[in-house]
Protein backbone atom coordinates (compact mmCIF):
# COMPACT_ATOMS: atom_id res chain seq x y z
CA UNK A 1 0.00 0.00 0.00
CA UNK A 2 2.78 2.60 0.76
CA UNK A 3 6.34 2.55 -0.69
CA UNK A 4 7.76 3.25 2.96
CA UNK A 5 6.93 -0.65 3.64
CA UNK A 6 9.79 -1.64 1.63
CA UNK A 7 11.81 0.17 4.61
CA UNK A 8 11.62 -0.98 7.84
CA UNK A 9 13.54 -0.27 10.94
CA UNK A 10 12.72 -2.09 13.94
CA UNK A 11 9.85 -3.97 12.26
CA UNK A 12 7.77 -0.48 11.75
CA UNK A 13 8.00 1.61 8.84
CA UNK A 14 9.76 4.58 8.50
CA UNK A 15 7.82 7.28 9.74
CA UNK A 16 6.56 10.05 7.13
CA UNK A 17 8.67 12.86 7.84
CA UNK A 18 12.07 10.81 7.85
CA UNK A 19 11.17 9.56 5.17
CA UNK A 20 10.58 12.64 3.03
CA UNK A 21 13.60 14.36 4.71
CA UNK A 22 16.13 11.51 3.24
CA UNK A 23 14.07 11.17 0.00
CA UNK A 24 15.09 14.85 -0.88
CA UNK A 25 18.28 14.91 0.41
CA UNK A 26 19.41 11.88 -1.38
CA UNK A 27 17.63 13.47 -4.62
CA UNK A 28 19.19 16.31 -4.97
CA UNK A 29 22.51 14.81 -3.83
CA UNK A 30 22.36 12.11 -6.66
CA UNK A 31 20.69 15.16 -9.32
CA UNK A 32 23.81 17.54 -8.41
CA UNK A 33 26.13 14.82 -10.12
CA UNK A 34 23.80 14.03 -13.03
CA UNK A 35 25.25 13.84 -16.55
CA UNK A 36 25.46 12.10 -19.55
CA UNK A 37 27.14 9.60 -18.75
CA UNK A 38 25.75 9.21 -15.43
CA UNK A 39 21.59 9.66 -15.08
CA UNK A 40 19.51 9.09 -12.39
CA UNK A 41 19.22 6.23 -11.21
CA UNK A 42 15.54 4.29 -12.11
CA UNK A 43 13.21 3.73 -8.93
CA UNK A 44 14.04 -0.01 -7.81
CA UNK A 45 17.89 1.10 -8.00
CA UNK A 46 17.15 4.67 -6.43
CA UNK A 47 14.93 2.98 -3.24
CA UNK A 48 17.81 0.91 -2.83
CA UNK A 49 20.08 3.65 -2.39
CA UNK A 50 17.64 5.72 -0.06
CA UNK A 51 17.38 2.10 2.30
CA UNK A 52 21.27 2.22 2.58
CA UNK A 53 21.37 5.77 3.21
CA UNK A 54 18.94 5.58 5.84
CA UNK A 55 20.60 2.79 7.19
CA UNK A 56 23.41 4.16 8.00
CA UNK A 57 22.12 7.90 8.97
CA UNK A 58 19.56 5.85 11.37
CA UNK A 59 22.76 3.57 12.44
CA UNK A 60 21.20 0.60 13.01
CA UNK A 61 22.92 -3.01 14.42
CA UNK A 62 22.13 -4.82 11.80
CA UNK A 63 20.59 -4.70 8.81
CA UNK A 64 18.66 -7.51 6.61
CA UNK A 65 18.86 -6.53 2.79
CA UNK A 66 16.67 -8.37 0.70
CA UNK A 67 17.67 -8.92 -3.00
CA UNK A 68 14.96 -7.64 -6.01
CA UNK A 69 15.51 -10.07 -8.93
CA UNK A 70 18.23 -11.97 -6.74
CA UNK A 71 21.89 -12.72 -7.15
CA UNK A 72 24.74 -11.51 -9.34
CA UNK A 73 22.18 -9.34 -12.05
CA UNK A 74 20.68 -7.33 -8.88
CA UNK A 75 20.88 -3.80 -8.00
CA UNK A 76 21.29 -4.51 -4.57
CA UNK A 77 23.83 -7.01 -5.13
CA UNK A 78 26.28 -4.74 -3.67
CA UNK A 79 27.21 -5.61 -0.36
CA UNK A 80 30.58 -7.06 -0.60
CA UNK A 81 31.20 -9.31 2.87
CA UNK A 82 27.99 -9.81 4.42
CA UNK A 83 27.85 -11.29 7.55
CA UNK A 84 25.50 -14.42 6.18
CA UNK A 85 23.89 -15.18 3.11
CA UNK A 86 20.02 -17.16 2.83
CA UNK A 87 18.12 -18.33 -0.27
CA UNK A 88 14.86 -18.84 0.34
CA UNK A 89 12.28 -21.45 -2.00
CA UNK A 90 13.08 -21.00 -5.84
CA UNK A 91 10.75 -21.20 -8.42
CA UNK A 92 9.94 -19.96 -12.27
CA UNK A 93 10.36 -16.48 -12.27
CA UNK A 94 11.39 -13.65 -13.79
CA UNK A 95 12.54 -16.08 -16.67
CA UNK A 96 13.30 -13.70 -18.74
CA UNK A 97 16.78 -12.10 -17.05
CA UNK A 98 17.51 -15.36 -15.00
CA UNK A 99 16.95 -17.73 -17.27
CA UNK A 100 13.99 -20.52 -18.47
CA UNK A 101 15.36 -23.62 -16.14
CA UNK A 102 15.44 -23.61 -12.63
CA UNK A 103 18.91 -24.74 -12.61
CA UNK A 104 20.05 -21.08 -14.18
CA UNK A 105 17.81 -19.44 -12.07
CA UNK A 106 19.45 -20.86 -9.09
CA UNK A 107 22.82 -20.50 -10.49
CA UNK A 108 21.81 -16.56 -11.09
CA UNK A 109 20.25 -16.38 -7.29
CA UNK A 110 23.51 -17.98 -6.03
CA UNK A 111 25.53 -14.58 -6.97
CA UNK A 112 24.59 -13.13 -3.37
CA UNK A 113 27.29 -16.10 -2.48
CA UNK A 114 30.43 -14.41 -1.06
CA UNK A 115 33.77 -15.51 -0.07
CA UNK A 116 34.37 -16.55 3.18
CA UNK A 117 30.56 -15.86 3.96
CA UNK A 118 28.41 -18.75 5.55
CA UNK A 119 25.34 -19.75 3.22
CA UNK A 120 22.00 -20.88 4.06
CA UNK A 121 18.95 -22.51 1.92
CA UNK A 122 15.85 -24.22 2.79
CA UNK A 123 14.47 -27.65 0.39
CA UNK A 124 14.98 -26.82 -3.30
CA UNK A 125 14.29 -28.94 -6.25
CA UNK A 126 16.87 -31.00 -6.93
CA UNK A 127 18.76 -29.23 -9.89
CA UNK A 128 18.04 -25.97 -8.11
CA UNK A 129 20.10 -27.58 -5.02
CA UNK A 130 22.90 -28.58 -7.31
CA UNK A 131 22.97 -25.04 -8.61
CA UNK A 132 23.69 -23.46 -5.29
CA UNK A 133 26.45 -26.49 -4.51
CA UNK A 134 28.30 -26.02 -7.08
CA UNK A 135 28.53 -22.15 -6.36
CA UNK A 136 29.06 -22.68 -3.20
CA UNK A 137 32.13 -25.20 -3.56
CA UNK A 138 33.46 -22.85 -6.09
CA UNK A 139 33.89 -20.14 -3.60
CA UNK A 140 34.48 -22.46 -0.97
CA UNK A 141 32.29 -21.94 1.34
CA UNK A 142 29.45 -23.82 3.63
CA UNK A 143 26.13 -24.12 2.09
CA UNK A 144 24.08 -25.33 5.16
CA UNK A 145 20.87 -26.64 4.66
CA UNK A 146 18.12 -24.96 7.19
CA UNK A 147 15.16 -27.74 8.01
CA UNK A 148 11.84 -26.27 8.08
CA UNK A 149 10.98 -24.78 12.32
CA UNK A 150 9.18 -27.18 13.67
CA UNK A 151 6.47 -26.26 15.50
CA UNK A 152 6.84 -27.73 19.08
CA UNK A 153 9.97 -24.89 19.31
CA UNK A 154 7.87 -22.42 19.48
CA UNK A 155 6.28 -22.86 23.75
CA UNK A 156 2.59 -22.76 22.59
CA UNK A 157 2.88 -19.92 20.40
CA UNK A 158 2.22 -19.42 16.52
CA UNK A 159 3.85 -17.81 13.59
CA UNK A 160 2.95 -14.24 12.99
CA UNK A 161 2.74 -15.11 9.69
CA UNK A 162 -0.10 -17.29 8.14
CA UNK A 163 0.52 -20.40 5.94
CA UNK A 164 1.97 -24.13 6.61
CA UNK A 165 5.20 -22.47 3.71
CA UNK A 166 5.81 -19.65 6.50
CA UNK A 167 7.17 -22.91 8.12
CA UNK A 168 10.12 -23.03 5.60
CA UNK A 169 10.67 -19.22 6.17
CA UNK A 170 10.96 -19.24 10.03
CA UNK A 171 13.53 -22.41 9.69
CA UNK A 172 15.94 -19.97 7.44
CA UNK A 173 15.27 -16.96 9.69
CA UNK A 174 16.20 -19.32 12.51
CA UNK A 175 19.16 -20.28 11.06
CA UNK A 176 20.45 -16.72 9.64
CA UNK A 177 20.04 -14.75 12.87
CA UNK A 178 21.91 -17.43 14.68
CA UNK A 179 24.91 -17.33 12.45
CA UNK A 180 24.48 -13.46 13.00
CA UNK A 181 24.87 -13.49 16.45
CA UNK A 182 27.80 -16.08 16.59
CA UNK A 183 29.81 -14.52 14.28
CA UNK A 184 29.36 -11.35 16.03
CA UNK A 185 29.65 -12.31 19.62
CA UNK A 186 26.89 -13.06 21.01
CA UNK A 187 26.42 -16.18 21.17
CA UNK A 188 25.04 -16.70 24.76
CA UNK A 189 21.60 -15.42 22.88
CA UNK A 190 21.15 -18.66 20.41
CA UNK A 191 19.09 -21.45 20.54
CA UNK A 192 20.53 -24.53 22.47
CA UNK A 193 21.29 -27.68 20.78
CA UNK A 194 19.16 -29.51 22.52
CA UNK A 195 15.36 -28.48 20.14
CA UNK A 196 13.42 -29.46 23.37
CA UNK A 197 14.23 -27.07 25.22
CA UNK A 198 12.70 -24.52 22.45
CA UNK A 199 13.76 -21.32 21.23
CA UNK A 200 14.98 -18.01 23.15
CA UNK A 201 12.46 -15.47 24.28
CA UNK A 202 14.07 -12.87 21.46
CA UNK A 203 13.39 -15.34 18.82
CA UNK A 204 9.71 -16.40 19.89
CA UNK A 205 9.06 -12.51 19.92
CA UNK A 206 10.63 -12.09 16.72
CA UNK A 207 8.41 -14.95 15.26
CA UNK A 208 5.17 -14.54 16.71
CA UNK A 209 4.74 -11.13 15.71
CA UNK A 210 5.98 -10.84 12.71
CA UNK A 211 3.63 -9.25 10.09
CA UNK A 212 3.50 -8.17 6.44
CA UNK A 213 -0.21 -6.61 5.14
CA UNK A 214 -1.12 -8.01 2.43
CA UNK A 215 0.47 -11.87 2.64
CA UNK A 216 -1.40 -14.57 3.71
CA UNK A 217 -3.69 -11.53 5.46
CA UNK A 218 -7.45 -12.24 6.50
CA UNK A 219 -9.62 -8.96 7.12
CA UNK A 220 -13.11 -9.03 8.19
CA UNK A 221 -14.48 -6.14 6.14
CA UNK A 222 -16.41 -3.80 8.48
CA UNK A 223 -15.86 -0.04 6.90
CA UNK A 224 -16.05 3.15 9.51
CA UNK A 225 -19.51 4.17 7.88
CA UNK A 226 -21.18 0.78 9.24
CA UNK A 227 -20.43 1.97 12.96
CA UNK A 228 -23.76 3.07 12.80
CA UNK A 229 -26.07 0.70 12.03
CA UNK A 230 -28.15 -0.42 14.69
CA UNK A 231 -28.45 -4.49 14.17
CA UNK A 232 -25.33 -4.66 12.83
CA UNK A 233 -26.94 -6.65 10.16
CA UNK A 234 -24.53 -5.55 6.86
CA UNK A 235 -23.40 -8.71 5.74
CA UNK A 236 -20.74 -10.76 6.53
CA UNK A 237 -17.81 -10.05 4.25
CA UNK A 238 -14.29 -11.27 4.60
CA UNK A 239 -11.23 -10.99 2.07
CA UNK A 240 -8.25 -13.08 2.52
CA UNK A 241 -5.34 -11.14 0.70
CA UNK A 242 -2.49 -12.29 -0.75
CA UNK A 243 -0.45 -11.99 -3.95
CA UNK A 244 1.66 -14.75 -6.12
CA UNK A 245 3.70 -14.23 -8.98
CA UNK A 246 4.89 -17.27 -9.96
CA UNK A 247 3.35 -20.72 -10.52
CA UNK A 248 5.03 -21.77 -7.01
CA UNK A 249 3.77 -19.10 -5.14
CA UNK A 250 0.35 -19.69 -6.45
CA UNK A 251 0.15 -22.96 -5.12
CA UNK A 252 0.85 -21.73 -1.92
CA UNK A 253 -1.67 -19.03 -1.93
CA UNK A 254 -4.23 -21.83 -2.77
CA UNK A 255 -3.56 -23.97 -0.06
CA UNK A 256 -3.04 -21.87 2.88
CA UNK A 257 -6.47 -20.15 1.40
CA UNK A 258 -8.27 -23.85 1.08
CA UNK A 259 -7.35 -24.06 4.76
CA UNK A 260 -8.14 -20.33 5.98
CA UNK A 261 -12.05 -20.91 4.40
CA UNK A 262 -11.85 -24.42 6.17
CA UNK A 263 -11.84 -23.30 9.47
CA UNK A 264 -14.46 -22.63 12.22
CA UNK A 265 -16.41 -19.15 10.93
CA UNK A 266 -16.43 -18.34 14.52
CA UNK A 267 -12.60 -18.98 15.15
CA UNK A 268 -11.80 -16.13 12.38
CA UNK A 269 -13.83 -13.70 13.96
CA UNK A 270 -12.85 -14.59 17.66
CA UNK A 271 -9.00 -13.63 16.17
CA UNK A 272 -9.63 -10.33 14.26
CA UNK A 273 -13.17 -8.73 14.96
CA UNK A 274 -11.91 -7.88 18.34
CA UNK A 275 -8.94 -6.73 17.14
CA UNK A 276 -10.77 -4.48 14.87
CA UNK A 277 -13.34 -3.36 17.66
CA UNK A 278 -16.89 -4.86 16.06
CA UNK A 279 -17.28 -7.73 17.98
CA UNK A 280 -20.51 -6.24 19.43
CA UNK A 281 -22.13 -6.69 16.08
CA UNK A 282 -21.99 -10.17 16.37
CA UNK A 283 -23.33 -10.66 19.80
CA UNK A 284 -26.56 -11.62 18.94
CA UNK A 285 -25.98 -12.96 15.85
CA UNK A 286 -23.58 -15.57 17.82
CA UNK A 287 -26.20 -18.62 17.27
CA UNK A 288 -26.90 -17.87 13.29
CA UNK A 289 -23.18 -18.12 12.30
CA UNK A 290 -23.04 -21.77 12.04
CA UNK A 291 -26.03 -21.53 9.88
CA UNK A 292 -24.20 -19.64 7.18
CA UNK A 293 -23.83 -21.09 3.99
CA UNK A 294 -20.38 -19.47 2.31
CA UNK A 295 -19.92 -18.15 -0.99
CA UNK A 296 -15.87 -17.68 -2.65
CA UNK A 297 -15.38 -15.15 -5.11
CA UNK A 298 -11.95 -14.29 -6.55
CA UNK A 299 -10.75 -10.70 -7.07
CA UNK A 300 -7.41 -11.29 -9.44
CA UNK A 301 -4.94 -9.34 -11.41
CA UNK A 302 -1.64 -10.01 -12.70
CA UNK A 303 0.96 -7.71 -14.98
CA UNK A 304 0.84 -8.17 -18.74
CA UNK A 305 3.99 -9.72 -18.18
CA UNK A 306 3.07 -13.02 -16.20
CA UNK A 307 1.30 -15.62 -17.78
CA UNK A 308 -2.03 -16.47 -16.25
CA UNK A 309 -2.22 -20.11 -18.21
CA UNK A 310 0.66 -20.84 -15.44
CA UNK A 311 -0.82 -18.51 -12.65
CA UNK A 312 -4.63 -19.87 -12.88
CA UNK A 313 -4.60 -23.68 -13.16
CA UNK A 314 -2.67 -24.07 -9.45
CA UNK A 315 -5.20 -21.93 -7.62
CA UNK A 316 -8.13 -23.73 -9.28
CA UNK A 317 -7.15 -27.29 -8.91
CA UNK A 318 -5.58 -27.06 -5.43
CA UNK A 319 -8.80 -25.03 -4.02
CA UNK A 320 -10.71 -27.55 -5.76
CA UNK A 321 -9.07 -30.37 -4.70
CA UNK A 322 -9.53 -29.48 -1.03
CA UNK A 323 -13.39 -28.57 -1.72
CA UNK A 324 -12.95 -25.08 -2.23
CA UNK A 325 -14.87 -23.73 -5.38
CA UNK A 326 -15.59 -20.15 -6.73
CA UNK A 327 -18.72 -19.10 -7.58
CA UNK A 328 -17.38 -15.96 -9.47
CA UNK A 329 -14.05 -14.07 -10.54
CA UNK A 330 -13.77 -10.75 -10.65
CA UNK A 331 -11.02 -9.11 -13.05
CA UNK A 332 -9.92 -5.16 -12.02
CA UNK A 333 -7.03 -3.11 -13.24
CA UNK A 334 -4.05 -2.66 -10.46
CA UNK A 335 -4.51 0.88 -10.24
CA UNK A 336 -6.65 2.08 -7.64
CA UNK A 337 -8.25 5.35 -6.48
CA UNK A 338 -8.08 3.86 -2.93
CA UNK A 339 -5.98 5.37 -0.61
CA UNK A 340 -6.01 3.28 2.06
CA UNK A 341 -8.26 -0.52 1.45
CA UNK A 342 -10.09 0.12 5.00
CA UNK A 343 -11.34 3.49 4.25
CA UNK A 344 -15.09 2.94 2.97
CA UNK A 345 -15.21 6.98 1.72
CA UNK A 346 -12.87 6.85 -0.82
CA UNK A 347 -14.40 5.28 -3.39
CA UNK A 348 -13.66 7.91 -6.64
CA UNK A 349 -15.09 7.15 -10.39
CA UNK A 350 -11.62 7.30 -12.30
CA UNK A 351 -11.49 10.52 -14.49
CA UNK A 352 -11.44 7.91 -17.83
CA UNK A 353 -12.02 5.02 -18.62
CA UNK A 354 -9.60 2.45 -17.81
CA UNK A 355 -7.98 -0.17 -20.74
CA UNK A 356 -9.20 -2.75 -19.78
CA UNK A 357 -8.36 -5.24 -22.19
CA UNK A 358 -5.85 -7.35 -20.48
CA UNK A 359 -8.13 -7.98 -17.94
CA UNK A 360 -10.50 -9.10 -20.74
CA UNK A 361 -7.75 -11.43 -21.10
CA UNK A 362 -7.46 -12.99 -17.74
CA UNK A 363 -10.95 -13.51 -17.94
CA UNK A 364 -11.18 -15.24 -21.25
CA UNK A 365 -8.40 -17.50 -19.56
CA UNK A 366 -10.18 -17.94 -16.71
CA UNK A 367 -13.69 -19.09 -18.20
CA UNK A 368 -11.79 -21.26 -20.78
CA UNK A 369 -9.92 -22.79 -17.28
CA UNK A 370 -13.45 -23.26 -15.75
CA UNK A 371 -15.45 -25.01 -18.67
CA UNK A 372 -12.27 -27.14 -19.25
CA UNK A 373 -12.71 -28.08 -15.38
CA UNK A 374 -16.09 -28.73 -15.78
CA UNK A 375 -16.20 -27.57 -12.04
CA UNK A 376 -19.37 -26.50 -10.14
CA UNK A 377 -20.66 -23.94 -7.48
CA UNK A 378 -21.07 -23.65 -4.34
CA UNK A 379 -24.36 -24.49 -4.33
CA UNK A 380 -23.90 -27.80 -6.52
CA UNK A 381 -24.96 -26.59 -9.86
CA UNK A 382 -22.58 -26.56 -12.78
CA UNK A 383 -20.37 -23.19 -13.67
CA UNK A 384 -22.56 -21.24 -16.63
CA UNK A 385 -20.64 -19.63 -19.64
CA UNK A 386 -20.34 -16.21 -19.47
CA UNK A 387 -22.56 -14.11 -20.95
CA UNK A 388 -21.56 -10.80 -21.25
CA UNK A 389 -18.87 -9.03 -21.75
CA UNK A 390 -17.03 -6.58 -20.18
CA UNK A 391 -18.52 -3.76 -22.52
CA UNK A 392 -21.29 -4.16 -20.50
CA UNK A 393 -19.61 -2.70 -17.37
CA UNK A 394 -17.21 -0.91 -19.22
CA UNK A 395 -17.41 2.92 -17.75
CA UNK A 396 -20.83 2.51 -16.69
CA UNK A 397 -22.43 3.60 -13.07
CA UNK A 398 -22.32 0.80 -10.73
CA UNK A 399 -26.43 -0.23 -10.82
CA UNK A 400 -25.56 -1.12 -14.33
CA UNK A 401 -22.52 -3.00 -13.39
CA UNK A 402 -24.60 -5.44 -11.05
CA UNK A 403 -26.59 -7.48 -13.48
CA UNK A 404 -23.70 -8.61 -14.79
CA UNK A 405 -22.14 -9.31 -11.42
CA UNK A 406 -25.13 -11.08 -10.57
CA UNK A 407 -26.02 -13.58 -13.20
CA UNK A 408 -24.86 -17.41 -12.59
CA UNK A 409 -21.76 -16.51 -15.05
CA UNK A 410 -18.21 -17.59 -13.68
CA UNK A 411 -16.41 -14.13 -14.34
CA UNK A 412 -17.13 -10.44 -14.85
CA UNK A 413 -14.27 -8.05 -15.15
CA UNK A 414 -15.20 -4.49 -13.53
CA UNK A 415 -13.52 -0.96 -14.13
CA UNK A 416 -12.08 -0.57 -10.96
CA UNK A 417 -10.92 -1.66 -7.76
CA UNK A 418 -13.62 0.76 -5.95
CA UNK A 419 -16.64 -0.57 -7.75
CA UNK A 420 -15.88 -3.95 -7.22
CA UNK A 421 -15.40 -3.56 -3.40
CA UNK A 422 -18.21 -1.22 -3.58
CA UNK A 423 -20.61 -4.38 -5.13
CA UNK A 424 -19.07 -6.76 -3.00
CA UNK A 425 -20.20 -5.00 0.21
CA UNK A 426 -23.65 -4.00 -1.30
CA UNK A 427 -23.90 -7.69 -1.91
CA UNK A 428 -23.04 -8.81 1.57
CA UNK A 429 -25.42 -6.64 3.03
CA UNK A 430 -28.12 -7.45 0.62
CA UNK A 431 -27.60 -11.25 1.21
CA UNK A 432 -26.65 -10.94 5.52
CA UNK A 433 -27.39 -15.04 5.23
CA UNK A 434 -24.08 -15.35 3.78
CA UNK A 435 -20.41 -15.89 4.34
CA UNK A 436 -19.15 -13.98 1.54
CA UNK A 437 -15.37 -15.02 1.45
CA UNK A 438 -13.24 -13.15 -1.32
CA UNK A 439 -9.79 -14.50 -2.08
CA UNK A 440 -7.74 -11.54 -3.41
CA UNK A 441 -4.71 -12.36 -5.27
CA UNK A 442 -2.14 -10.09 -7.01
CA UNK A 443 1.02 -10.37 -8.42
CA UNK A 444 1.80 -6.75 -7.92
CA UNK A 445 0.59 -4.66 -5.31
CA UNK A 446 -2.54 -2.32 -5.77
CA UNK A 447 -0.50 0.96 -5.98
CA UNK A 448 -1.83 3.75 -4.05
CA UNK A 449 -0.11 7.80 -3.94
Amino acid sequence: MDVRERIRINGLDISKDKFLYYFWDCWNLLKERVDEDLPMPPLFQFLTVLAFKIFVSEKVDVAIIEVGLGGRLDSTNVVKEPVVCGITSLGMDHMEILGDTIGQIASAKAGIFKPHVPAFTVPQLPEAMLALEERASELMIPLTFARPLDPSVMSGLTLGLAGDHQLINAGLAVALCTSWLQRTGHAELTPNDNPEEGLPEGFLRGLSTARLGGRAQTIIDRPKMLEQIPDGNSGDLIFYLDGAHSPESMEVCARWFSSAVGEAQQSVKNGFVKELGYSHLYENKHSSESKKASKKILLFNCMEKRDPQLLLPPLVDICASNGVHFSKALFVPSMSVYHRVDSGSSIVAPNAPANLSWQSTLQRTWDKLIKEKDLVNDNGSKMQKLGKTHEDVTGEPLEKCVPVLKDLSPSAVVPSLPLAIRWLRDYAKDNPSLHLQVKTLHSKIFKSD
